[in-house]
């Protein structure tokens, strides 16, 4: 979409006191530094804004959410229509109730597992060990060092398409590994977290344990999207994660262009300076390829892709 096309996008949109821009390039928003611009990105000031947003935006208009982008691969034509991305006020953190923590679903899970520890309750310290926001973690159900959101979730808080606000219960969301049942339209907007009365110093020792064993195991400092494929069924896999399959299908240190499988851990593709969201989502696709053939596994994409291929954009301005 051209500028103009995006200026006249924004005459169809009602007024917001949030942040609006056109033609913004999302690979400023994504961990592998990839991705071609959004039409219109929005950041609403608050609840009410996004409302406002939600109630007025017209229905042929597409609409599409992201976090931090730590789990989240753009693809070079870029994100037709409006992209929504929460603001500062939705990160805020707040005790409730003794046990639990309300929290918004733009704070990072990082964030969200120090206010934990400060609070005195554990069993929120796996959190530390994932990238990303608790939206990104509502939407996928996502766990690390034996845990999963759903085993701490009270209650989500959502908007769908038309503006109506819901709360769900992990049961409600069909929450199950690395999936939940919600439609694709819901947003986010906080979670409400239970844990239990611990020891800060413990909480402090598991924190530093898994963040520890991250930082040893997986590469944080390049430029990644997280865990790229699921781990399949232990029927399936014959007990083999993700990472052990790539591995032992001769994939780790492949490359396409720029873009590789980590070194380090088979499951993350990086960014080694110049890749574009084609060069790794091909690379991907490879992976997937030789998975299948030489080990009769099929792997699942983790990594949420979005938008369009190269020139995409402008066939359809032609």
């Amino acid at each position: 979409m051209s500028e103009a096309a995006s200026r006249a996008l924004l005459e169809r949109m009602p007024r917001l006191r949030g942040t609006v821009m056109t033609q913004v390039p999302l690979s400023r928003y994504t961990w592998f530094r990839v991705g071609g611009p959004a039409d219109v990105l929005v950041l609403p000031k608050d609840e009410d804004d996004l409302k406002t947003l939600l109630e007025g935006l017209p229905a042929d208009v597409p609409l599409t959410v992201i976090g931090v982008g730590s789990n989240l691969l753009v693809r070079d034509g870029g994100v037709a229509g409006v992209v929504l991305r929460l603001s500062p006020d939705f990160a805020r953190i707040r005790p409730e109730g003794g046990t639990r923590l309300r929290v918004g679903a733009a704070a990072l899970d990082a964030q969200v597992a120090r206010a934990a520890r400060d609070a005195g309750l554990t069993g929120l310290e796996f959190l530390a060990g994932i990238p990303g926001t608790i939206g990104g973690a509502l939407r996928m159900n996502a766990g690390a060092y034996g845990r999963e959101l759903k085993d701490a979730l009270v209650e989500a808080v959502a908007y769908d398409r038309a503006g109506a606000r819901h709360v769900f219960t992990p049961e409600g969301l069909g929450m199950r590994y690395r999936h939940t049942d919600a439609p694709e339209e819901l947003i986010f907007v906080e979670a409400l977290l239970e844990g239990r009365p611990g020891d800060r110093a413990a909480i402090s020792a598991r924190m530093d344990e898994i963040t520890g064993a991250r930082a040893a195991t997986q590469p944080i400092k390049a430029r990644t999207g997280g865990s790229t494929f699921k781990n399949p069924p232990a029927e399936l896999s014959g007990g083999r994660k993700a990472w052990q399959l790539i591995d032992g299908a001769g994939c780790r240190g492949l490359a396409q262009g720029d873009a590789q499988v980590s070194e380090q851990h088979c499951n993350f593709l990086i960014n080694r300076g110049n890749a574009s969201a084609a060069d790794l989502e091909r690379l991907g696709e490879t992976v997937r390829a030789r998975v299948r053939a030489r080990l009769g596994v099929e792997l699942d994409w983790e990594i949420k892709r979005i938008g369009r291929e190269a020139g995409e954009s402008e066939k359809a301005r032609d």
